[in-house]
């Protein structure tokens, strides 16, 4: 374990630097099984990726407008202002996953991101692929991209609560504020709060092994030495 708390920004910063399927080594090795998002929940670039405490939203199909919108577990909050340096918006949008519009767009997501949100993750739809690829430094993970608007057809019922995803290995995937979010072209991985900094640290001794095992092989090693200098490979 770390002898000191890392800060979410930075704990975001070296998640960042890590493929996911090396977090998922070491959270396999620590017996943390079946935390991967459905496959289908995909970045809309591969070079996209993001790393961030998750900041939950769950929403519900609702088709009424102005203040009649507005839910009474949203009443006191203001979503952008609890937005935090250092999170990934995680989306659990209910039964209207399937509805075929986007929930978020491109004018949203530059909002998330002013206010220091990492990016986006939604077990649905978002909206202005063309305008969301423009903006840098921001990962998307979606199902699809659609012109329609989620509004009137969908609202946020509250904020930073549990959530569920869709799982690759479980049909439902639990998502609590704070969860870490690591995401790639592979896929979508959450690590557990209470663990995540041992899942770091972990996860950055493995991928030192796996770097140095990359280097040799880029420079002729064979793939017995570099298996037996490095035990990774």
């Amino acid at each position: 374990m770390a002898d000191k708390e890392i800060s979410v920004v930075e704990m975001a910063e070296r998640f960042d630097r890590i493929a996911t399927a090396t977090v998922s080594d070491a959270m396999e090795g620590m017996g943390l099984t079946n935390q991967v998002l459905d496959l289908n929940i995909r970045t809309i670039r591969d070079d996209m990726h993001v790393a961030g405490a998750a900041f939950t939203i769950k929403g519900e199909r609702d088709c009424r407008t102005g203040a009649d919108a507005q839910s009474k577990a949203m009443e006191g909050h203001d979503l952008w202002a609890e937005i935090y340096p250092g999170c990934v918006i995680v989306v659990d949008p209910g039964m209207a996953r399937e509805g075929g519009f986007g929930f978020f767009g491109e004018m949203t997501s530059w909002n998330f991101r002013h206010r220091g949100a990492r990016g986006i993750v939604i077990d649905g739809g978002i909206r202005d692929r063309p305008g969301l690829l423009q903006i840098p430094n921001w990962g998307v993970f979606v199902r699809y991209t659609s012109p329609i608007e989620s509004h009137p057809r969908w609202r946020i019922n509250e904020i930073q609560c549990p959530v569920v995803l869709t799982g690759q290995l479980v049909k439902q995937l639990r998502i609590n504020p704070g969860d870490f979010i690591v995401g790639d072209s592979d896929a979508v991985i959450v690590v557990p709060k209470e663990a995540s900094a041992e899942v770091l640290i972990k996860a950055e001794e493995i991928w030192e092994k796996e770097e140095g095992s990359r280097k040799d092989f880029l420079a002729g090693l064979q793939f017995d030495e570099v298996y037996k200098k490095w035990g990774r490979a």
